[in-house]
């Protein structure tokens, strides 16, 4: 898996504390998460960064691939530290926001298909599929 205090193509360039505070932050929660839940948990734990920085460094991750981005029921950019390192898709529960990496090679084809089919060229897609997860369903929720 790629270092994301090391590894940088995008716009951030300097590995700063808020940096690795925003990098330590991610490796240790599970599912996505806002911005604002992100700066909101790194005051509470002491750090001194803005939410202009939070956001600035999780844009600069998530153009070097190292951050997963999803958006909310509400139009809400989320992220979460990269569990894998190819091109993957993501099952997201309605009800608790647990998400699952999926691969879909019939959705990578399609895409290739469609974008040649149409003149284009170095097509790029993201594609979350959202439905309840095992725990919701069998609650009832």
């Amino acid at each position: 898996m790629t270092n994301p205090t090391t590894e940088r193509r995008g716009s951030e360039q300097r590995v700063t504390k808020q940096r690795l505070a925003v990098v330590a932050a991610l490796g240790q929660v599970d599912d996505f998460v806002t911005a604002q839940e992100l700066h909101r948990w790194l005051v509470d734990e002491g750090d001194k960064v803005s939410l202009a920085t939070v956001y600035r460094l999780l844009l600069s991750m998530a153009e070097d691939g190292l951050v997963d981005v999803l958006r909310s029921a509400e139009g809400e950019s989320m992220y979460r530290q990269c569990q894998a390192e190819h091109h993957h898709h993501h099952l997201v529960c309605r009800t608790c926001g647990k998400a699952v990496e999926v691969e879909a090679p019939a959705v990578e084809q399609w895409a290739a298909r469609v974008a040649a089919e149409n003149g284009f060229t170095d097509p790029t897609h993201t594609v979350e599929i959202y439905g309840l997860c095992p725990a919701c369903s069998q609650a009832g929720k």
